[in-house]
Parts: C-alpha cells; sequence; structure tokens
C-alpha cells in the first residue's frame, strides 16, 4: 500500500511540477511563447512524459486556468471578509479583483482573454462561477431581491464591465497613472453601488 502511495504522491508532483514550469515560462516570456517542448526541458523530462499527464497545452491551460480562479476567489473572500456592511464588502472585493488583475497578470490574461485567446474550458467548473457568485450575493443583499432578480445580474455586469475594461486599458496600455486609476475604479464602484440604493 506504501509504495502505491508512493507513487501517486510522485505522479502528483510531476503534474504540480508541469504547471509550475508553464507558469514560470509564461511568467518570462509570454502566453505566446509557451510549448510543450519547452514544458519538458524545464523540468528535464521528454515531451512523451508530459503527455501522460496532459493531454495538449490546452489541458495545461484550462488547469492554470482553474488555479487562477481559485487564487482569485480566495482574495475576494479575503477582502470580503473585512468588511460588515454589504456596501463596504463590495468596494473591497472590487478593488481586490483590481490588484488580482495586476499581481497575477499571467492568471488574468488566461482566464479573461487580455492580448491572447482565453482558455476555452470544455466543462463548466465551480472555479469559473465562484467569484461571480460571491458577488452576486453580496449585491442581492444590497438590493434586498431574489439572488435570480433580473436586477443582480444586470448590476454585476455593470460592474464587471466597467472594471474589466479598465484593467485591460491598462494592461494592453499604461499611459495614466496609478492614482488617476484608483480614483476611477473607486468612483466607478462607488458610483454603481449608490445606483443600487436609489
Amino acid at each position: 500500500m506504501a509504495s502505491k502511495e508512493r507513487i501517486q504522491r510522485l505522479k502528483e508532483e510531476t503534474r504540480i511540477s508541469i504547471l509550475d514550469a508553464a507558469f514560470k515560462i509564461v511568467k518570462n516570456e509570454g502566453w505566446q511563447s509557451l510549448s510543450m517542448r519547452k514544458i519538458a526541458d524545464e523540468i528535464e523530462y521528454t515531451a512523451p512524459i508530459i503527455y501522460e499527464y496532459y493531454a495538449n497545452k490546452e489541458a495545461i491551460l484550462q488547469e492554470l486556468t482553474r488555479k487562477g480562479y481559485r487564487v482569485l476567489t480566495a482574495e475576494l473572500a479575503e477582502a470580503r471578509d473585512t468588511q460588515a456592511i454589504p456596501e463596504k464588502q463590495l468596494e473591497a472585493m472590487w478593488l481586490a479583483y483590481w490588484d488580482f488583475a495586476f499581481a497575477h497578470k499571467e492568471y488574468y490574461q488566461l482566464m479573461f482573454g487580455v492580448e491572447m485567446n482565453c482558455c476555452v474550458m470544455k466543462t463548466e467548473c465551480p472555479e469559473m462561477q465562484s467569484p461571480a457568485k460571491m458577488i452576486t450575493d453580496v449585491i442581492q443583499k444590497i438590493l434586498q431581491v431574489p439572488l435570480d432578480n433580473d436586477a443582480v445580474c444586470t448590476k454585476y455586469y455593470t460592474f464587471w464591465s466597467v472594471v474589466h475594461g479598465l484593467i485591460s486599458i491598462n494592461i494592453v496600455r499604461q499611459g495614466v497613472s496609478d492614482e488617476i486609476n484608483q480614483q476611477i475604479l473607486k468612483d466607478a464602484i462607488n458610483g454603481i453601488i449608490r445606483s443600487m440604493k436609489d
């Protein structure tokens, strides 16, 4: 039994090494440079061994996308939990979303297709739904309507459009100071929150 556990542990370590190597390549050279051959070279394996763990590059991208969503979800939860009032929770979560986009730019690019094609998930995964669910839960508390109410969805997409749009502009072309970006971001978030109370 111990040898089966050891083999399983080694397989999991190799799987993690492959993902870590892929992400290292991306951080150093960009998404366009990622290839199965480069991953194999990075971990000093042959390419066929990589294919034993991941069917193709797309499978690696999907796993990295899931990981990105897990990190985003954790950061949103941490931001939410610093506040007690739903309006403040919502603001903290969107500011954390902004911070995530720049602290983990490579994940953000992959997850949302900024300057690259985003990863197309073969099946819906809970990791992709978690950030939106957390935010819509807070929006629903503020609006005091059922969660399936169209207003909840509308407000979520209003927030997301503004914040994602500003992030995308800044990732593609840095031209505005961080102070101005922060002011625009906070003005937009607080303006949408105020509109929810009218």
